[in-house]
């Protein structure tokens, strides 16, 4: 094997790698508070609910295997919490705040 292939083999290793630490950073746990009173650790905001919708995909692909993996947060503060989630899920679907000039840019060529 020369050098120019041996580099890209090294080159689509280390992409490989950091495709699957980044998949598992974002990989959901069990939230082992369900079932229990709000007060044992206390409520999540906006920016958790921002989080929780960011990676809502992949969560929900993990709750499908793994019963014990929710994609809401179940003790949150209400319309905040909401509406991170809703925000964090816009920018994975929607493309972020952008999504929609990129879309006229291309109608008009």
């Amino acid at each position: 094997m020369d050098d120019v292939h041996r580099s890209q083999a090294v080159r689509a290793v280390l992409l490989g790698a950091a495709v699957v630490v980044l998949l598992a950073a974002c990989a959901a746990s069990g939230n082992e508070y369900v079932g229990t009173v709000a007060e044992a650790r206390g409520t999540v905001g906006f920016w958790w609910g921002l989080w929780h919708g960011l990676i809502a995909p992949i969560t929900f692909v993990v709750s499908l295997f793994n019963h014990s993996v929710g994609i809401y947060e179940v003790h949150n503060n209400g319309g905040w919490y909401d509406f991170g989630f809703l925000l964090g899920l816009s920018f994975v679907f929607g493309g972020g705040p952008a999504g929609g000039s990129a879309r006229r840019r291309r109608r008009r060529a």
